[in-house]
């Protein structure tokens, strides 16, 4: 097939058939009536001498030459998308940027929340939706229908950019009040109370620290599962139950509910959150941009760590907790 006899405006079509497999739905998805969607099909098996989407049991499947386009046509398109969309500059002011994040609750609450109201004040027409991660969030990702994710480093893609955000640990929180836990507490007691656990994605997939713990071979005994990092602290409140969180989400809770926080008696290692991109906007300006404003606020989250331990020291005449020793990680490299 000679490019310059082949109308590429039928690849924005033809990548909308292969991702919804129905004539009337991919028509929708970029605003074409049904006929002419059905016409633009028809060029483009004539094109390419294959049916494409063939009709089984009621639905339409992808021949297996539909199956090999997939990714290549979708990927043609992000780079042509990436080279019309690119600007010389970024003017933040001025900018009436939408952005997609991926985050979880847990980062919404300890990171994007003071992030996005610093970013306010220097872009105040850029528009931000945060959606929750899964799996579905890495493959939108990867089909360039999400800007960014920010997810712990084991979560991440392989094939794309990511940038070190900020790092947490764990530590385990109770009820205050809680008969069965003290300021310490034994492996043999951890793994016996039972537990709020979090599964995190669509597939409720086992949480960061769960992961080790099975490599471990130790099993917790899970009394209520919640798919919501910000529920936990509010679920061992007033039970016997205890839960293990990260530790900076640990804190922000002990503010204003009755908890009391407790290291964690198994190692775990600390967790690194990143934040990844498409490969194909790396030189976009306006993710240049946003990459440094997020950097920026993890430096400062990491600063007001220092500087919370550093203040915790001298209240405690010099002494700090596991916990707190803990949460003042030296700087990780972004």
């Amino acid at each position: 097939m000679e490019l310059s006899q082949f109308d590429l405006n039928l690849l924005v079509v033809l990548d909308a058939l292969l991702t919804e497999k129905n004539v009337t739905h991919a028509g929708r998805r970029i605003h074409l009536s049904q006929p002419a969607t059905s016409a633009a099909l028809t060029r483009l098996r004539h094109s390419f001498q294959d049916q494409l989407l063939v009709p089984v049991g009621g639905r339409m499947i992808l021949t297996p030459l539909a199956q090999s386009l997939v990714k290549p046509v979708r990927e043609l398109l992000l780079q042509a998308q990436a080279a019309i969309g690119t600007k010389a500059r970024f003017e933040p002011m001025a900018s009436r940027r939408h952005f997609s994040i991926a985050v979880s609750d847990y980062v919404a609450t300890v990171f994007m929340a003071d992030a996005l109201a610093g970013i306010q004040k220097r872009a105040p027409h850029v528009t931000f939706e945060l959606v929750p991660t899964s799996e579905r969030a890495v493959e939108a990702l990867e089909a360039g229908n999400l800007d960014f994710m920010i997810a712990p480093e084991i979560f991440a893609s392989k094939l794309h950019p990511k940038m070190a955000l900020f790092e947490d640990t764990h530590t385990v929180i109770a009820w205050k009040r809680n008969p069965k836990v003290g300021t310490k507490i034994s492996l043999s007691e951890y793994l016996n109370l039972g537990h709020v656990a979090i599964h995190v994605g669509e597939g409720a997939g086992p949480n960061f620290d769960e992961m080790y713990l099975r490599r471990l071979k130790y099993k917790r005994r899970a009394e209520v599962v919640t798919h919501s990092f910000d529920v936990v602290p509010h679920l061992v409140v007033g039970t016997d139950r205890i839960a293990t969180v990260a530790t900076r989400l640990a804190k922000k809770y002990a503010r204003f509910l009755p908890l009391k926080l407790i290291s964690l008696p198994v190692a775990v290692p600390p967790m690194t959150e990143v934040l990844q991109w498409h490969k194909y906007h790396d030189q976009d300006p306006a993710y240049t941009w946003l990459r440094g404003a997020l950097r920026a606020q993890a430096a400062m989250l990491l600063e007001h760590s220092i500087v919370s331990s550093d203040a915790a020291r001298r209240l405690s005449g010099g002494s700090l907790s596991k916990v707190d020793q803990r949460c003042s990680a030296q700087p990780i490299e972004l």
